[in-house]
């Protein structure tokens, strides 16, 4: 089976409900598109979602990427020799990672619907399914304990908060939810980059025993004030901004060790190859794994449930980056239930064309 024709856009897609992070408010995101036709009818799809401020891509040198490099790499190639065309990917796209993870997100699409099986049964299933939390932005508390209340009622049980503006603000929306829903949810907290030393002290000394994990609390290249937080804190701290691609891992499991979770975006790494290449080395570390995402398609966030359901280290999920959008070019792609995620029983990566 050959690729007799590559088609490469971008997408404009408003979300539903606009969210505050530490350092900027969201209210839309423009994602790039990949699409692999192949000489038997089958098609490969995929998707990125450029995240600037993490990797310095925008989606601009993201498209020019695919259009400049995607033919030369893809074009008239048997997809039987998909591993050296992941591995010409990963050479000539390395600095526009978003782009990457797109094109190699159609290429393991397009295989797996060669070989008539889900992508994640290809990779090697190691779950079946598992809950995924649902992000609340920085806000008051009211509005916090409100978009709680409307997620509870939905289904959701984990909830990954938006810190990293004010410390103390951050202490009281943990201690409301906690205090409001102790028995019936998980709390995460992602502080993006917004703490230093003493804030995190204080959040962590105020939230103990509140809180799964706190994700990427320091800056991304603080590693000298993140190994010399306590023990205690280290192992609830998980790696976001600072783990990029499989490379940039390898700091991270030199003692002491800086974080004990890692959070695989494939959008940050280049894609599943990449990204299960990251879970493979934490694993043999002993290194729990979240895999999280952007605000993304449902056609990346069903390419990263596929990678999380194949890595045996997967303890956490955050793909809830398509639920919010207000649009999206397919359906399907996974079954949402109670909180819980899992695949289709459907070739590739199961998403259709709306």
């Amino acid at each position: 089976m050959k690729i007799t024709n590559i088609t490469i856009w971008k997408e404009n897609l408003d979300l539903t409900r606009p969210y505050t992070i530490a350092y900027e408010t969201i209210d839309c995101v423009e994602n790039l598109f990949v699409r692999l036709d192949a000489d038997n009818g089958l098609t490969g799809l995929g998707a990125g979602s450029p995240a600037e401020d993490v990797t310095g891509e925008t989606i601009t040198a993201g498209e020019a990427a695919l259009a400049d490099h995607l033919e030369s790499i893809f074009l008239n190639r048997d997809i039987r020799f998909c591993r050296s065309m992941l591995r010409e990917l990963r050479t000539i796209l390395r600095e526009t990672p978003a782009a990457m993870a797109a094109a190699d997100i159609a290429l393991h699409d397009l295989v797996a619907k060669g070989m008539d099986m889900p992508l994640v049964d290809i990779l090697g299933r190691a779950h079946t399914r598992l809950p995924t939390s649902i992000t609340i932005g920085i806000k008051p508390v009211q509005e916090t304990l409100e978009e709680a209340r409307e997620y509870l009622a939905n289904g959701f049980s984990i909830l990954k908060i938006k810190t990293g503006r004010s410390v103390e603000e951050d202490i009281e929306r943990v201690r409301c939810l906690h205090e409001t829903f102790s028995s019936d949810i998980r709390i995460r907290v992602d502080a993006n980059q917004g703490y230093d030393r003493d804030a995190l002290k204080r959040f962590y000394n105020n939230t103990r025993g509140m809180v799964e994990f706190i994700e990427q609390p320091l800056k991304a290249g603080d590693m000298e004030n993140m190994r010399l937080m306590p023990e205690p804190v280290r192992t609830l701290a998980a790696a976001d901004e600072t783990l990029l691609a499989p490379e940039s891992c390898l700091d991270l499991f030199h003692p002491p060790r800086p974080f004990g979770i890692f959070n695989i975006k494939l959008m940050k790494c280049g894609g599943v190859a990449p990204g299960l290449e990251i879970a493979g080395m934490a694993d043999h570390a002993g290194i729990d794994l979240m895999w999280g995402c952007m605000d993304e398609s449902i056609v990346s966030i069903s390419a990263a449930l596929h990678a999380a359901l194949a890595a045996p280290a997967t303890k956490y999920l955050d793909l809830d980056g398509s639920l919010d959008l207000a649009r999206d070019i397919v359906t399907g792609g996974f079954i949402l239930d109670n909180g819980w995620l899992r695949t289709l029983d459907k070739p590739g990566l199961g998403v259709e064309y709306t």
